[in-house]
């Protein structure tokens, strides 16, 4: 008996250094999950500067144009939570590993595409297999970064990343269609993956935290079916109308197929996505708060590109350049909301401040017209929107994917990524419509066929979204105030994930 307990005790013994002792090469780690980010976020919105170039080139119709974009999303959105526990049951290393290669498989047979068909065939197979690797990339800092301080600084990088990505696609679609040719936006993928996979070949260790369970394929058809039908509906709405059928009609569809899937993993033996970590108040403020984000950025990007490209006269590449002093300004923040603030004075403070300091920044764009200047318009108003939002996104998604047991940090990291990608096509639908109704209002009763009365118009639009990503920002600061927990976030130190290399 003496012999069994000391064994016993060396046994936890080991337990505790596993968790306690952090490999050395985690910091290599985080950054290959972030170049493997990197290249996935980019692709949301590098193919958009390049759009004009591949139609020119291939052919195709200002209708078919649409689909470049969404098969990417509609594939991506659905397949996330599949792609999560893919990770989960057969091993982070391998799915990670497969979805870089697939990704750049798909972006180089996009790049070398003669027709529309296969341009948005590769788009799609991008978007799959995306969805397998960006929730392996982001439970894999879950699992390997236990040490409080450095989960902080890695979620820091991270979330920066992912919501800077867009505009940093902005800036290397532009000068790589300016310098080279609207290929080369599909082609560096290609590059990207080149580093991505080898040092997740060389860092990452194998290791299947859910072994023991099975894959839930009817909660697999129901949540991919519906997140299909909600993306593909916010899509039709912004291109064609809310009172058609395909846009009311997959909206619909969507809807009743995720709750019959949210009643099924209460049935489900071996449940695609756990109730329980949906049922956690600051993990489910988190996804609520990345959904609002996704919705909100969408005006920062599209429009105030229209505007800066149109309306200033900005080149794609200088349009790209243009965003930066955002960036910067989200990743300085970002850095400090996650290791300085978030410890300290908790999410309900932080991440309400940074709705809120975004929301200013929203209103303040919306002072913009046909006259105005980049330095005095547009600069000071992408720093402070930037500055709210490394506040939001980096401490948000640490929160989100905080304290999940590690056989459930796949399918955690995965509803992370849906409810941005889902954030976004309602973004998109939502203020492409507002914007499209506020041009009209103004053209009614003036004279359209004058030149100033349509920029005017046009500008009409753009502040219109720009105001009504304010209200989604205000929307954000008050609903994460009311349920978000008072106090500094704690881990569950029994769900706390050990680091497998």
């Amino acid at each position: 008996m003496p012999d069994k307990t000391l064994a016993d005790s060396s046994r936890a013994g080991a337990g505790a250094t596993e968790r306690a002792e952090a490999p050395p090469k985690r910091w290599w780690i985080l950054a290959v999950v972030a170049i493997a980010q990197l290249m996935v976020v980019l692709d949301a919105t590098i193919v958009n500067i390049a759009l004009p170039s591949a139609q020119t080139d291939l052919g195709f119709s200002d209708g078919n144009r649409q689909w470049v974009v969404t098969a990417y999303a509609l594939a991506f959105a659905s397949l996330l939570l599949l792609g999560g526990r893919i990770a989960d049951l057969f091993g982070r290393k391998p799915a990670f590993l497969v979805g870089v290669v697939g990704f750049a498989a798909a972006s180089a047979l996009g790049g070398a595409a003669n027709g529309f068909t296969l341009l948005v065939v590769a788009r799609a197979l991008q978007g799959a297999f995306g969805a397998l690797l960006a929730p392996a990339a982001l439970s894999l800092l879950n699992t390997t970064f236990t040490d409080a301080r450095e989960r902080a600084r890695a979620f820091s990088v991270y979330g920066a990343i992912a919501g800077a990505g867009g505009a940093v696609g902005l800036l290397l679609g532009g000068v790589l269609t300016d310098a080279l040719d609207w290929r080369w936006t599909l082609y560096v993928n290609v590059a990207i993956a080149v580093v991505a996979f080898a040092g997740g070949w060389l860092l990452l260790g194998s290791h299947r935290d859910a072994a023991d369970a099975r894959l839930d394929v009817p909660g697999t058809v129901l949540v991919a079916a519906g997140l299909f039908g909600l993306v593909y509906g916010f899509s039709n709405a912004e291109t064609h109308d809310w009172d058609s059928p395909l846009t009311w009609g997959f909206l619909i569809a969507g809807g009743l197929l995720l709750a019959a899937f949210a009643w099924w993993q209460t049935r489900a033996a071996h449940p695609l996505l756990p109730l329980r970590i949906l049922l956690d108040r600051d993990r489910a403020a988190s996804f609520l708060a990345v959904l609002i984000t996704g919705a909100g950025m969408f005006g920062v990007f599209l429009f105030l590109t229209y505007y800066l490209q149109l309306n200033l006269g900005f080149t794609p590449t200088k349009t790209g350049v243009a965003f930066l002093p955002m960036v910067g300004a989200l990743m300085v923040t970002a850095q400090a909301g996650t290791t300085m603030l978030l410890p300290r004075i908790g999410p309900k403070a932080v991440i309400p401040l940074g709705f809120g300091i975004a929301t200013a920044g929203m209103a303040w764009l919306t002072g913009i017209g046909p006259g105005s200047h980049y330095l005095g318009a547009v600069l000071p108003q992408l720093i402070v929107i930037g500055v709210g939002l490394g506040l939001v996104m980096p401490p948000a998604m640490q929160l989100a994917t905080g304290g999940v047991a590690a056989e459930d940090a796949g399918v955690a990291s995965a509803t992370v990524n849906a409810m941005q990608q889902v954030g976004g096509s309602i973004g998109t639908a939502l203020l492409n419509t507002l914007a499209a109704g506020a041009a009209t209002d103004y053209l009614s009763g003036r004279d359209a066929g004058s030149e100033l009365v349509r920029a005017r118009a046009t500008i009409e639009s753009y502040t219109t979204a720009f105001g009504w990503s304010a209200v989604l920002f205000g929307a954000g600061a008050v609903i994460a105030f009311l349920l978000y927990r008072r106090g500094v976030p704690r881990q569950d130190a029994g769900a706390a994930p050990v680091v497998h290399m």
